[in-house]
Formats: C-alpha cells, sequence, structure tokens
C-alpha cells in the first residue's frame, strides 16, 4: 500500500481523536456548570458536593492533559511523515467535520 494512502488514514483517526478530546472537555464543562447551578438552585451550601467539584475539576484537567498530549502527537506524526518522504499535504479537506453545535447549552451569555 502506498506510504501516502497509509498517512491518510492515520491522520483521519489523529483528527478524530483531536476532535473527540474537544468535545469531552466541552461536554465535562458544561457538567461541572451544571453542577455549580444546580447546587444554587436547591440552594445547598457551598460546601455541599465539594468533594465532587473536585473531582470533576480534575477530570477536567486529565482532558487538558490529553489535549495537550495529542498535540504532542501531532506534531511528533508531521515530523513520522516527513522523516517517511511523504511530502503530500493530508490538509484540512481530511479533516472530518466537527458535529454541529447543541441547538441549547447550559452555559449562560453574560455578555
Amino acid at each position: 500500500m502506498e506510504k501516502v494512502f497509509v498517512a491518510k488514514r492515520v491522520a483521519a483517526k489523529l483528527f478524530s481523536t483531536e476532535a473527540a478530546v474537544d468535545a469531552a472537555m466541552v461536554e465535562a464543562s458544561e457538567l461541572l456548570s451544571e453542577m455549580l447551578t444546580a447546587r444554587k438552585d436547591v440552594k445547598a451550601s457551598l460546601v455541599f458536593a465539594d468533594d465532587v467539584q473536585v473531582k470533576m475539576l480534575e477530570a477536567l484537567k486529565a482532558l487538558s492533559e490529553a489535549r495537550s498530549a495529542m498535540v504532542g502527537v501531532h506534531g511528533e506524526l508531521t515530523e513520522a511523515k516527513l522523516r517517511l518522504g511523504i511530502r503530500t499535504k493530508l490538509g484540512l479537506e481530511d479533516k472530518p467535520v466537527a458535529a454541529a453545535p447543541a441547538a441549547t447549552t447550559t452555559l449562560r451569555d453574560f455578555g
């Protein structure tokens, strides 16, 4: 199989993985927002479920670290492509179309 087709197959998986990590960060952020709003809506104390919020922030941090790692993977794969002698651009036309934004969101616009 030609190297360029193999590289394009890997690039497609890379792009979809990057999009999945970003989508997970968005979902986790919205969950944290909803949790904070819910605590306020039920008039619970600020300390109520604080441990859960801490864990949620740890999860967001882990997702952020995963995103940074994917940026590193992207760079390394670009280098590998060049070392293999593949000069073809695997550009934007090969990236999957991002999922359409949700019709509604739990985040509030304060602007």
